[in-house]
């Protein structure tokens, strides 16, 4: 497209992480302004490929995060930045809360990077994940001086997180005497007992993709956890992959997955020829199926870890809430599992619903949630009852009851299965972006992402305690 003076940043909206600036400002350096949702899977994958590009090219652009709330929560300017930094951005980062520089630039869908030149021209727009970003950046910074070392200097963030034993822990999966916590920003699995005690650490606490013994292997943001037997699957969500710890050994080895994503292949996985997957986010094991969760393409996929073969369960990839065969409903982000009696469930993040999946018939339906862009918190019954941007869920060993981890709302909701009802459950305080749940030894517990820790409900007394995490 042909250059044009891009109009100024509107005045007045917040900045979460850094003081305010605008495009006058920074005359002089190529700016990308991203206009992103935090809750968005390929919005991700975007700020990654940005991320990495700066990695390899310091300072030769400046990006401005433009954080576009979909939920009511989003617009609270703490919960934004945190969905942020989950997802490791540093840049700054603005929030549009009420959609008026969505407006201004005539953005019209997430995620949108509008190229800005050292001059305040508009150069490009790329909508979605398509396009040769590389290319165009390095177009952008075509024949510009190199940075100076001041250029160069790392922005430091105003208010950044607290330094504690974890770092937006995203995934828990707990067994009688075990704890294990997917440490998402400190790319890392921890083993515990119930104490928050460290027995284990699993990954070199720096993002990577490497197999081998546990403390010389590498993650990325890994999430969701699934516990069996002697084996300890991980959802690798920032390499796009499915990991396997064999805990006796505390070997970990890839099964699925090339580090970046792309179209998963049914059929036959081998070391030398892995299929990709697309954004893996929770995972559930149920006899030899190992069942993914992939936020990247709105699908469900199964691995077979006696055939080594991955499969299409459900979902045809758009995202929507829609039910029936499992070749035509679909699912809006999916992003927490849990499987029983050949029953998947699944907790639809976009969509703010709960799902189910019958293994059997390949039948969809919805248990709770009423469209894609309808959410809220009513208790009751199904038809009425809402949710705000789940994350996780369990199911109780011992009584069919759905545990649901209501992130946007910050409560512990639970339905009943069969055609019981939503509930909240009764907690001291609320709780600060739930992402993941398991269920053992009498307790929930609970990945509070956003406040750095792990808590154990106590399903008999209805006592909250953190579990103090020591090393």
């Amino acid at each position: 497209m042909n250059a044009a003076t891009l109009q100024e940043l509107p005045g007045g909206l917040p900045w979460l992480n850094a003081p305010a600036s605008s495009l006058h400002d920074l005359r002089g350096r190529p700016v990308v302004l991203a206009f992103v949702n935090a809750a968005s899977a390929w919005c991700a994958q975007r700020l990654a490929e940005l991320s990495q590009w700066q990695a390899r090219n310091p300072g030769r652009i400046q990006v401005l995060v433009v954080q576009v709330p979909r939920f009511d929560s989003e617009r609270v300017p703490q919960r934004s930045l945190k969905l942020m930094r989950r997802l490791g951005v540093s840049a700054p980062v603005l929030l549009d809360a009420d959609w008026v520089a969505w407006q201004r630039y005539g953005i019209e869908s997430w995620p949108t990077l509008v190229l800005v030149d050292a001059e305040g021209n508009e150069r490009e727009r790329f909508v979605g994940l398509g396009g040769d970003l590389e290319k165009a950046l390095f177009a952008l910074v075509e024949g510009l001086p190199r940075p100076l070392d001041d250029d160069l200097a790392v922005f430091a963030e105003s208010a950044p997180e607290p330094r504690l034993p974890l770092l937006f822990p995203a995934g828990v999966a707990a067994s009688g005497d075990r704890l294990f916590i997917a440490d998402s920003g400190h790319h890392r699995i921890l083993e515990c007992n119930h104490h928050g005690r460290v027995l284990r650490q699993f990954g070199l606490g720096t993002a990577d993709f490497m197999d081998g013994p546990g403390d010389h292997v590498a993650f990325n943001r890994p999430q969701g956890l699934a516990l069996e037997r002697e084996f300890l699957y991980i959802a690798d969500t920032g390499n796009h992959a499915l990991r396997r710890i064999t805990l006796r050994t505390g070997h970990v080895d890839t099964l699925c997955g090339t580090g970046r994503a792309g179209d998963p292949v049914e059929g036959p996985v081998n070391e030398n020829a892995r299929s990709p997957l697309n954004h893996p986010v929770a995972l559930a094991v149920s006899g030899t199926q190992v069942y993914i969760a992939s936020a990247g393409d709105n699908r469900i996929w199964s691995y077979d870890l006696g055939r080594h073969e991955l499969r299409l369960r459900a979902g045809s990839g758009r995202l929507d809430v829609r039910d029936g065969n499992a070749a035509m409903a679909a699912f809006a982000q999916p992003a927490g599992l849990a499987t029983v009696q050949q029953v998947l469930y699944v907790c639809d993040a976009l969509g703010s619903a709960v799902r189910s999946l019958q293994l059997r018939s390949d039948l969809v339906q919805t248990l709770v949630g009423q469209g894609v862009w309808l959410y809220g918190d009513a208790d009751g019954p199904r038809s009425v009852a809402q949710l705000q941007h789940p994350l996780g869920i369990a199911l109780s060993a011992d009584a069919p009851l759905l545990w649901i981890a209501d992130s946007g709302n910050g409560m512990l909701r639970t339905l009943r299965l069969g055609g019981g009802e939503l509930s909240t459950v009764v907690l001291p305080r609320r709780l600060h972006g739930p992402t993941s749940l398991s269920i053992a030894a009498g307790a929930v517990w609970i990945a509070e992402t956003d406040a750095h820790s792990v808590l154990r409900y106590d399903i008999a007394s209805g006592a909250l305690d953190d579990v103090s995490i020591s090393e």
